[in-house]
């Protein structure tokens, strides 16, 4: 009988790959330096295991596609809270990446308190990667009006100027940034063993629980509370908040971050205190200010106006509007960098090599329904569609894609560079779907002040020259 296990990558590999070790099941190929997203383990023949980006792994695991998994404690309640019926069980406690989702304002705001914000007139914007805890939240206190803003990460960044609160994550001794301060602490977290109801109701797992039990008792638990957590918190030294300036710059973190920077020095714009201040660093433009956030949050932010220019990619751009056709995004200059494919991929071990195969697959009774995994959502959306790909089922991901196939996916919509990657995986690419780069993004409805405009041309043309010059 295979048992299937799916584990996180992320800041629990490490401790999950110890307990796995501790349990004697000889794990290989899950430790830092991991090539492969399926391990093999050793000390436990008929046991299948398989790596994911830790919030996917409630969701494989309530489908029924994984008889087990582990991950943080939140992301599971971040499920249950949506969907409580879910065949999920919370099987063991694996005592470690001990953390707490706190409720944070801006300390130069007046929202220090429960009281604070029910009293406040107005909506309360909560800007989270877990929404719907923030909805749960919000429900609890029955606040008069209230809007959930999801973003991809982050999501400290966006007090005061973008949202009223956050919902965010603290890993056990971490301190909250110098500019919030804590209203509440929602849910203490560590990684949990969960389980798909039917397995755990079928299966014989005792031998394999037995094992991970007796090696999470061994474990040392951290004895810090999320109370001491938060009074450390408010310890925390206080720094002035920018002020919010005329024109307002998205930049982008993670992988496109210091292409970013490289041309935007090679424009002449420098990027200042990044160390000291690595999400709201300053910018030596006059009357303009800067704020790092997710490249895949741009587009939203600037259809609400939190920005006034943004830098991003066009793969981003693109599922946006997909979803938001009428979305006042739009694309003002092509930056040059950044280039990648967004293409659609199968398993080497899938006998098509075009968007025609799948549809004769799918004809022939040989898929009952296209199983589609994607970070890009809408383009695959749309791409399933615009190939009459049907039926089809979109599996959502946040992060290590070409895990899930072949067995929990059957294509994948996916950005590359040279495909070496996927070819690592015994992936092949069957269709391009569109190139994408850096954009630099605005808002169509011009700002109503006439030295707005003016700043942002300004910006506008000194990147236009960087590029003419390149």
């Amino acid at each position: 009988m295979q048992v299937k296990l799916a584990l996180p990558k992320g800041n629990l590999l490490s401790p999950t790959s110890v307990l796995l070790q501790n349990a004697g099941l000889e794990p290989s190929g899950y430790d830092e330096e991991y090539r492969s997203y399926r391990p093999q383990c050793h000390g436990f023949p008929d046991l299948f295991l398989k790596v994911f980006h830790e919030k996917d792994i409630p969701i494989q695991v309530a489908i029924g596609n994984y008889d087990l998994g582990i991950c943080g404690r939140y992301w599971v309640e971040e499920l249950l809270a949506k969907y409580p019926s879910s065949a999920l069980v919370k099987v063991l406690d694996l005592r470690y990446g001990k953390s707490s989702l706190c409720m944070a304002s801006s300390k130069s705001v007046k929202l220090k308190s429960i009281k604070d914000l029910e009293a406040k007139v107005g909506t309360i914007h909560i800007a989270t990667e877990y929404p719907n805890l923030a909805e749960s939240f919000a429900l609890s206190l029955r606040l008069r009006r209230f809007s959930i803003f999801p973003v991809w990460g982050a999501a400290d960044v966006y007090p005061p100027e973008n949202a009223d609160l956050a919902l965010i994550s603290l890993a056990a001794g971490s301190p909250l940034d110098q500019r919030l301060f804590s209203v509440s602490s929602i849910l203490s977290s560590s990684a949990v063993l969960i389980a798909h109801r039917n397995s755990w109701q079928s299966k014989d797992l005792s031998s394999l629980l037995e094992r991970l039990h007796a090696a999470a008792n061994v474990k040392e638990a951290t004895s810090e509370s999320a109370e001491s957590q938060e009074d450390r918190t408010k310890e925390s030294r206080s720094g002035s908040l920018r002020q919010d300036a005329d024109i307002r710059l998205g930049l982008p973190d993670g992988h496109q971050q210091e292409p970013t920077l490289e041309f935007l020095g090679k424009a002449g714009i420098t990027i200042q205190d990044r160390v000291a201040d690595p999400r709201r660093p300053g910018i030596n433009i006059k009357g303009a200010s800067a704020k790092v956030i997710r490249p895949q949050d741009m587009p939203l932010q600037v259809a609400n106006r939190n920005f006034d220019l943004a830098i991003t990619g066009e793969d981003w751009l693109y599922d946006h509007l997909y979803r938001f056709p009428s979305s006042p995004v739009t694309e003002l200059l092509k930056l040059g960098f950044g280039k990648v494919r967004i293409v659609a991929v199968v398993s080497n071990k899938l006998p098509v090599d075009s968007p025609q195969g799948l549809r004769q697959l799918l004809r022939n009774g040989s898929l009952s329904a296209l199983r589609i995994a994607s970070e890009y959502t809408n383009v695959a959306d749309k791409y399933a569609r615009d190939n009459h790909l049907s039926p089809y089922r979109l599996i959502p991901t946040w992060g290590a894609s070409e895990a899930f196939l072949p067995e929990d996916a059957d294509l994948l919509i996916e950005n590359v560079q040279t495909g070496q990657t996927l070819a690592q995986h015994d992936l092949k690419i069957i269709d391009t779907i569109f190139q994408s780069s850096a954009c630099l993004i605005c808002n169509a409805n011009p700002p109503g002040d006439s030295a707005q405009l003016r700043r942002m041309d300004r910006i506008i043309q000194t990147l236009q020259q960087a590029i003419n010059e390149n």
